[in-house]
């Protein structure tokens, strides 16, 4: 007797499985589900890492992809979606992420930081070629005469720099209008389910997935677990090299609206509180806050706005990035183990945009293009990147 192969819709399964209930865990989801596929998110729950819920909310384009042109056109292409973004999320949510994109400011505090950023600056506009790239590099002067009716500036500030593109969101209530859109969309939540292993069915009949619920089959899976991967992705032959990079965080007690205007260290929330970061520090997976790095955050922020001084600190906390080696996402597909993908990277809310409407609509189809191909793991099994690329690849804190 011949036995058919399982299918998704013989077996009421769903169609993929997306393994992290992070923002990029959801972002899949909900492109997915958009795309009017099946899928089941397996989350880990309250004793995961949580980059999500320690993400500073940033979209933020200004300095990404130096000596990688791709990659700053990946970002610039997901910050000009995200209107469209953040509308979607409200009609089927109900929720509001809170989207202002009025352009960011990078603050200096010497001459030397001045002239290294304009060299950054003109680097990323040389390299973007036919797509362009627009900033202004404002000295003091410049500055305060732009930042007029705002708080004044710290005798430090020599100048900034300033691109039209960037911008913020509620982080937390961008992960939940993403939960809720895909739920709203048919998406299944297994909260509280670590995923142990992914195991790839002999003769490319799907995959099971093992959690601490059991197992279950499904056709598809797509790793989406943060520092989870590295472990995952070895599963189904994927090498995705990750590692923790902590970042800190205060946030200020609310106060009057203040700053109309995001800067790479400095937000003030919707609801009034101003959040101040972000450090990067290689503390492997300790996410405790430290006094010094605290200070050093707090110190460069009244810098910048003396009136922050005035503040008083109510909440602090530190969380641990997704970093590979260059900085750059990771968007592949298993050659070994068609069906198994892996999407990670450190800026969950700048390329969530990309996500939803790139990304998870790529996999839907079963191809990613080649506008992906620097996001690819294949790079990993080749030299490590130039010195130069990595410094380009600073982690910021969107």
């Amino acid at each position: 007797m011949t036995v058919a192969p399982r299918t998704a819709a013989a077996t009421g399964t769903p169609e993929f499985a997306v393994i992290g209930g992070g923002l990029v865990g959801w972002s899949i989801a909900y492109g997915l589900a958009r795309q009017g596929r099946r899928v089941v998110v397996h989350d880990e729950g309250d004793l995961a890492l949580r980059a999500a819920r320690g993400n500073f909310g940033q979209v933020w384009v200004q300095d990404k992809g130096a000596g990688v042109p791709a990659y700053h056109q990946l970002t610039r292409d997901s910050a000009a979606q995200w209107v469209d973004l953040a509308r979607g999320l409200r009609d089927a949510s109900g929720i509001d992420a809170g989207l202002q994109q009025p352009g960011g400011f990078s603050f200096c505090l010497d001459t030397a930081a001045f002239d290294a950023r304009a060299r950054l600056m003109r680097r990323i506009q040389s390299e973007a070629g036919d797509f362009g790239f627009e900033f202004e590099m404002l000295d003091r002067g410049s500055l305060e005469r732009r930042l007029s009716g705002g708080p004044a500036l710290g005798p430090k500030v020599v100048g900034a720099s300033y691109t039209p593109y960037d911008g913020h969101v509620n982080p937390l209530r961008l992960l939940r209008a993403l939960y809720e859109s895909a739920i709203a969309l048919g998406a299944t939540h297994r909260f509280g389910a670590p995923v142990e292993a992914v195991d790839p069915v002999v003769g490319g009949d799907g995959f099971e997935v093992r959690t601490t619920w059991g197992s279950a089959w499904v056709p598809q899976v797509v790793l989406a677990a943060g520092l989870g991967n590295e472990r995952l992705a070895r599963m189904v032959g994927i090498r995705c090299p990750v590692r923790p990079v902590r970042g800190q965080v205060l946030v200020t007690e609310k106060v009057q609206p203040v700053l109309s205007f995001p800067t790479a260290d400095i937000r003030q929330t919707d609801e009034g509180g101003l959040l101040l970061g972000s450090s990067q520090e290689d503390a492997g997976f300790d996410d405790r806050v430290t006094i010094g790095n605290s200070g050093a955050i707090a110190r460069r922020a009244v810098d910048t706005f003396p009136f922050i001084g005035g503040l008083r600190i109510v909440r602090s906390w530190a969380a641990l990035r997704v970093m590979t080696p260059d900085g750059l996402p990771v968007y592949e597909a298993s050659q070994t183990h068609p069906g198994a993908w892996v999407v990670s990277c450190h800026s969950g809310v700048t390329l969530a945009a990309a996500h939803v409407h790139g990304v998870a609509a790529a996999i839907a189809r079963g191809r990613l293009p080649s506008q992906y191909a620097h996001c690819s793991a294949a790079r990993f099994a080749t030299a490590a990147p130039s010195a130069a690329v990595r410094e380009a690849h600073v982690p910021q804190p969107a």
